[in-house]
C-alpha cells in the first residue's frame, strides 16, 4: 500500500473502537444524507410540477456530479489526505440539502443535484479510504460493517422521511433538521480520523497514476455487483407488480426483502470473510445473485420471488466492500487514487443497469432482462476463481 497510518504503533483498543465509530458514523451520515433528499423526491416534484421527464433528468445530475469528478476525488484524497478531505466534504454535502429544500425552480435545483453528486464523490472516495486504513489498523476484516452502516442510514432516513411527512414537515425544515445533525456530527468524529503518512517514493512520484490489469479486473467485478444492485433498486418494485403481479400493498416486498438481507449481509460479512476468505466469500456471493436472479425467472411466484430477492441482496452486499478493500491495498497505486479508478468502472453498472433492463424489456419482456442479469452473477464466480489476488488471500 502507497501509505500508512500515522497513529498505528501504540494505539490503545479503547482508542481504535473510536476511530472505527467514528469512521462508521460518517459513512452513517453520508447515507443518511442521500436518504434524506430520497424521501422527499415526490414532495418536491409534486411542488415544482416536474413532470415524469423532467424528474428523470433531474435525477440524472446526482450521477453525473459523481462521475465527472471521480478523477478529482482521487487526485485531492491523495493530495490532502482523506483524513482532511472527509469532514469537508461531508459539511459540504449537509449544506447542500438545504440548497436544494430552498430550490425555486427546475434550473436552481438541477444544479443543486449536480453539486450533491460532487460532495457526494468526495466523501465516497475519502470515507473508502478511511475505511481501508482502518482495516489495516485493525488487521481484519471490517469493511463491510461500514457499508453496513450506510445501508442502516439509508431506513433510518426512509423513517424520518415518513415520520416527517405524516407531521406535516415541509422538505425544508426536515432539510435543515438532518443537516444539523449532519454538521454536528462532523464536529464529534473529524478529530478521530486516521492521518496518512506516504512513502518517500510517494511523495517524488508526480506523474499520473495509470490503472494496471488488477484495477481494471476488480472494477469489472463492481461493475457486475453495482449492475445487479442497481437493477434492484429500481426494477424490484416493477418486476413485483408487472410479472409477480402481486398486490397493490405487497409490490414493495421484493424491494424490502432485498434491502434487508443487503444489510444483514453488510454486518455479518467481515464474521464470514475472516473465516472463509475474501476470495470463497465473493464467489459464493455470485452464486447468490445468480441463483436468486434466475429462480425469480423460472418462478414468478410472491413467496418464491421474495426469498429469491433476499438471496440477491445477500449475494450482493459484501461485494463492494471487498474489491474496495482489496484496491485500497494495491502496491504502486494510492489507495484514494484506486478507489477513484476502481469506482469509475463499478459505478456504470450502477448507471448503465435500470436503463438497458427498459431497454430489453422493451423488446422482449421483463423476465427476459433479469435472465441476462443473472449471468453477472456467474462471470462475478468465474472471475474471483482466477484472480490471483484473491487465492494469495
Amino acid at each position: 500500500m502507497t501509505s500508512q497510518t500515522a497513529i498505528k504503533p501504540n494505539i490503545s483498543q479503547q482508542y481504535k473502537k473510536r476511530i472505527r465509530l467514528a469512521v462508521s458514523l460518517f459513512y452513517f451520515g453520508q447515507g443518511l444524507g442521500f436518504a434524506t433528499w430520497a424521501s422527499r423526491i415526490p414532495t418536491i416534484k409534486t411542488a415544482l410540477g416536474l413532470s415524469e421527464a423532467q424528474l428523470g433528468t433531474l435525477l440524472l445530475m446526482i450521477p453525473i456530479g459523481q462521475l465527472l469528478t471521480l478523477p478529482l476525488a482521487g487526485f485531492l484524497t491523495n493530495r490532502y489526505g482523506s483524513h482532511r478531505l472527509l469532514p469537508w466534504s461531508s459539511a459540504f454535502y449537509a449544506l447542500l440539502l438545504i440548497i436544494i429544500g430552498f430550490s425555486p425552480n427546475i434550473w436552481m435545483l438541477g444544479a443543486s443535484l449536480f453539486f450533491f453528486g460532487v460532495m457526494g464523490n468526495m466523501c465516497n472516495i475519502s470515507v473508502n479510504t478511511q475505511g481501508v486504513l482502518a482495516e489495516e489498523l485493525y488487521e481484519r476484516p471490517i469493511m463491510s460493517s461500514f457499508h453496513g452502516a450506510w445501508s442502516l442510514a439509508g431506513f433510518t432516513g426512509a423513517l424520518i422521511g415518513i415520520l416527517s411527512m405524516n407531521l406535516e414537515w415541509t422538505s425544508i425544515q426536515q432539510f435543515v433538521g438532518i443537516c444539523v445533525l449532519l454538521l454536528v456530527n462532523v464536529l464529534l468524529n473529524r478529530n478521530f480520523l486516521i492521518p496518512e503518512i506516504k512513502k518517500e517514493e510517494e511523495k517524488k512520484e508526480k506523474s499520473k497514476f495509470k490503472p494496471d490489469g488488477l484495477i481494471i479486473q476488480l472494477g469489472i467485478i463492481g461493475f457486475f455487483s453495482m449492475a445487479t444492485e442497481g437493477a434492484m433498486f429500481e426494477w424490484s418494485g416493477v418486476y413485483f407488480s408487472e410479472v409477480v403481479k402481486a398486490p397493490e400493498k405487497l409490490i414493495i416486498l421484493g424491494f424490502g426483502s432485498f434491502m434487508v438481507m443487503m444489510a444483514l449481509g453488510r454486518f455479518i460479512g467481515d464474521a464470514v470473510i475472516a473465516k472463509i476468505g475474501r476470495q470463497r466469500t465473493l464467489q459464493i456471493s455470485g452464486i447468490l445473485m445468480f441463483f436468486g436472479m434466475l429462480v425469480s425467472v423460472i418462478f414468478p411466484n410472491l413467496y418464491v420471488c421474495t426469498l429469491a430477492f433476499m438471496l440477491v441482496g445477500l449475494g450482493v452486499a459484501c461485494n463492494v466492500p471487498t474489491v474496495y478493500s482489496v484496491t485500497g491495498k494495491h502496491k504502486t497505486i494510492p489507495a484514494g487514487v484506486a478507489l477513484a479508478m476502481v469506482s469509475s468502472i463499478s459505478f456504470l453498472g450502477f448507471l448503465m443497469a435500470p436503463p438497458l433492463i427498459g431497454y430489453i424489456a422493451e423488446l422482449f419482456n421483463l423476465r427476459y432482462s433479469f435472465a441476462l442479469f443473472s449471468l453477472f452473477g456467474l462471470l462475478m464466480f468465474i472471475m474471483c476463481s482466477r484472480l490471483k489476488i484473491f487465492k494469495r488471500d
